[in-house]
């Protein structure tokens, strides 16, 4: 059921889940506010749908601890259509999104999953830490000195802390010890202010000011089923990353289906589609988020920066941000993956180096995975017409 709430998935973990959610809150902010900007949207309101979408997702998600968003890869896809024909068709867009990722729920559209191999797994998994790290490093040009020693400093203390206290994520410690030192030091830092305007934002929910015509479907249709299918990919493939993570089952179908119902509640509050967002699901789950109360307590503290703690957001160093999803990233690539070179499986190694290769260069996890997929078949297809010629002689 998509509203069952069973209380073993949000209590038991109580302490571990809140600081993990507010680490991840704060992990959330640099890519959401860095693509919104590239996607001409306004970044407090990226913001804001992205604490929506966390919410409805917490409740009515399939996934518990995975960390839904405004994610760059749905930015990327909407950038096009708030250029042509801005942002109201953006939101209509979001709405049809919802429906579709609906529709595709309740036809069990997550049943394609048993198609990609652990191969095409492999690549997702590592052209995204791939991504996660290149999108830190085109942060650094232009910083001062003092942000990058910043991000040396952070990096060395997300490993050296664990090793002299465990009660609280070394991730959360670096957010706050460098968020005093900004203070201390304004104006020798980038912060998330810097990042882009903050101004207030009163939500509203109401339906998008577009013509309900076939013309409007017709405009916004490629963009939704674009959004739609790259959401639900992106989520899916996330969704085994964190059971293995957590050592736990998930409800695939389930996913699907709340991801559609929070874009349709996020595009009726005039925000933008969102899907998971892996890099900040792997950081939720190893700062020990393992219940839905991680990610809620990471939507409602969105909610609070935006509303009552501006001020601090702003003042947040980026470099500590940027150290931090390096970290990520690293933990992330899948290290295992590179045996296959290692024992010379050329075959599968081919096909994770084209996976990884693509996405990287397209930034577009569909082409990606499908091309990878379409390889795995291929050889399948041979292997298979190989042992029937075999068995014929």
């Amino acid at each position: 059921m998509l509203f069952q709430i069973k209380k073993n998935e949000w209590l038991g973990n109580e302490r571990n889940d809140l600081f993990a959610g507010l680490v991840s809150s704060v992990a959330i902010l640099p890519e959401v506010i860095g693509f919104a900007i590239i996607a001409g949207v306004p970044p407090i309101a990226a913001l804001f749908a992205s604490a929506i979408t966390l919410l409805v997702v917490t409740f009515t998600g399939g996934r518990p601890a995975m960390v839904s968003a405004a994610a760059g890869s749905m930015a990327l896809v909407i950038a096009g259509l708030v250029n042509s024909h801005g942002l109201n068709y953006m939101i209509a867009a979001t709405i049809l999104t919802g429906i579709l990722q609906m529709i595709f729920g309740f036809l069990g559209i997550h049943k394609l999953m048993r198609f990609i191999s652990k191969t095409v797994m492999f690549g997702f998994v590592n052209a995204l830490a791939i991504l996660i790290f290149m999108a830190q490093v085109q942060q650094l040009p232009g910083q001062t000195w003092a942000s990058y020693a910043m991000v040396i400093v952070s990096i060395g203390l997300i490993y050296l802390i664990p090793r002299f206290i465990t009660v609280v994520p070394s991730a959360l410690i670096v957010i706050v010890v460098m968020t005093i030192v900004a203070f201390l030091f304004k104006g020798n830092l980038q912060t998330v202010g810097d990042l882009g305007a903050m101004n207030d934002i009163t939500p509203t929910l109401a339906l998008p000011a577009v013509p309900l015509t076939l013309k409007t479907l017709w405009i916004i249709l490629p963009t939704s089923l674009a959004l739609a299918m790259i959401g639900l990919i992106e989520s899916l493939l996330t969704v085994p990353i964190v059971d293995e993570m957590t050592d736990s089952k998930s409800d695939s179908q389930r996913e699907v289906k709340a991801q559609g119902l929070a874009n349709i509640v996020t595009g009726l509050f005039g925000g933008q589609a969102g899907c998971a967002m892996i890099g900040q699901a792997v950081i939720n789950v190893k700062s020990g988020g393992r219940k839905r109360l991680s990610t809620f307590i990471s939507g409602m503290t969105l909610l609070l920066f935006i509303f009552a703690l501006k001020d601090l957001m702003v003042g947040i160093p980026t470099a500590a941000l940027i150290g931090i999803m390096m970290t990520v990233a690293v933990d992330t690539f899948d290290w295992e993956s590179l045996r296959l070179f290692k024992n010379r499986e050329f075959k599968e190694s081919l096909i994770l180096f084209i996976t990884v290769a693509v996405i990287v260069y397209t930034h577009n996890l569909a082409i990606g995975i499908v091309l990878g997929v379409l390889l795995t078949g291929i050889t399948h297809l041979h292997f298979f017409a190989k042992v029937s010629n075999s068995s014929n002689d």
